[in-house]
């Protein structure tokens, strides 16, 4: 059906239809003269200046730029058209960065805001990424159990896991030598993955956690990675003699933890929207800050000298914290939906979010003194 329409100053009609056809139609008789098509059902029209050009809006959140007179389409921007559940830069380098969401993984570069790269996988989401430190590949994690590594500049599928969680791989991480993979999934156990050249290999079952794991962080040594899950607890692991070091219990359903860069500490955030520091250790508590006042806190990165760290969640705020003194220095508004994840770019510029709604947010880091 016809979802939108443009009147032109001639008299002459432009049509957007839920096919996603724009056509532009004769006034007197509403004769198609010229068509074109685009990716989505036709949301919006709207003229730009004296008319020279129109905008089309669409529900797979698109956006063309038509000129009139040829009537030719050109993508200007492009966007995530369902939750974004995760963001990952690559090691070193602030220029591109990687977001993913049901049914696609995409690339992005930073400076121009555009869209490098669209890995489809129809009818799954992609609940984690995270990009090998050789910048050779892109390894997630779909809601399907399975995991799938891409290449970064062309999409291609390298390898897949299949049946590497039962109820879904819900959290992924890469050791910095490239070697090996821990993966979480949705009933609880953490799995580690040997990667070789051709070959795929599960070299370990971590069972502790009962519940779906939320988020994995591994140590730079990558002798040790810790974990946090919907079950309330968060572990620490050495992956090494595969045994469990350290268990850190809370009154909170952790979503998201941190190492500080020398290894001695993490930080944990969750449901009692707190922000926890902890003594890895012996998990002897710090401090505890309070972290929010409205909602879960569902992100946090942490920058690599460990001075300042970026929190986001439910409250739609980015806050950036001072990490000695657990005060907020800095406080980002502008999203619509519940931060779900965010970044420290690794050269301190730029930090980015990303939103349930679908939304990506660029800031400017401050400049802190």
């Amino acid at each position: 059906g016809v979802t939108a329409l443009l009147l032109v100053k001639t008299g002459d009609l432009i049509v957007g239809t839920g096919g996603g056809v724009v056509a532009l139609c004769k006034g007197s008789n509403y004769k198609i003269m010229k068509q074109i098509q685009v990716h989505g059902a036709v949301t919006s029209l709207t003229r730009r200046g004296q008319g020279h050009q129109f905008f089309v809006g669409t529900d797979e959140c698109q956006i063309y730029r038509v000129n009139y007179t040829e009537f030719k389409e050109e993508l200007i921007l492009a966007c995530h058209n369902e939750a974004v559940h995760d963001i990952v830069f690559p090691f070193g380098s602030s220029k591109v960065f990687a977001t993913c969401s049901k049914n696609d993984i995409r690339v992005w570069h930073t400076p121009d805001h555009t869209e490098l790269l669209r890995i489809i996988v129809p009818n799954v989401t992609c609940h984690a990424i995270d990009i090998m430190r050789d910048g050779r590949s892109i390894i997630s994690a779909w809601n399907d159990g399975k995991i799938r590594a891409f290449t970064p500049e062309t999409g291609r599928l390298m390898y897949v896991i299949n049946h590497a969680h039962s109820l879904g791989v819900t959290a992924i991480a890469a050791t910095t030598d490239c070697k090996r993979i821990v993966s979480g999934g949705g009933e609880g156990q953490v799995r580690i993955w040997e990667i070789g050249e051709r070959t795929q290999k599960l070299l370990e079952v971590l069972k502790e956690h009962v519940c779906a794991v939320s988020c994995i962080q591994i140590k730079k040594d990558d002798q040790e990675c810790v974990t946090t899950s919907l079950d309330k607890t968060c572990i620490i692991w050495d992956i090494v003699r595969y045994a469990r070091k350290q268990m850190f219990l809370a009154n909170t359903v952790f979503k998201c933890v941190c190492y500080h860069p020398e290894g001695y500490q993490i930080i944990t955030s969750g449901t009692d929207k707190k922000i926890a520091y902890w003594e890895v250790f012996d998990t002897a508590p710090i401090r505890e800050v309070e972290g929010s006042e409205s909602g879960t806190i569902n992100g946090m990165d942490i920058t690599s000298d460990g001075t300042h760290f970026v929190t986001g969640g439910n409250d739609h705020l980015v806050k950036v914290w001072d990490y000695k003194e657990g005060a907020v220095t800095h406080v980002g508004v502008g999203h619509s939906g519940n931060i779900t994840r965010l970044k420290i770019c690794p050269e301190k510029q730029h930090i980015v979010s990303v939103s349930a709604d679908g939304a990506i947010l660029l800031w400017k880091y401050p400049d802190l003194l």
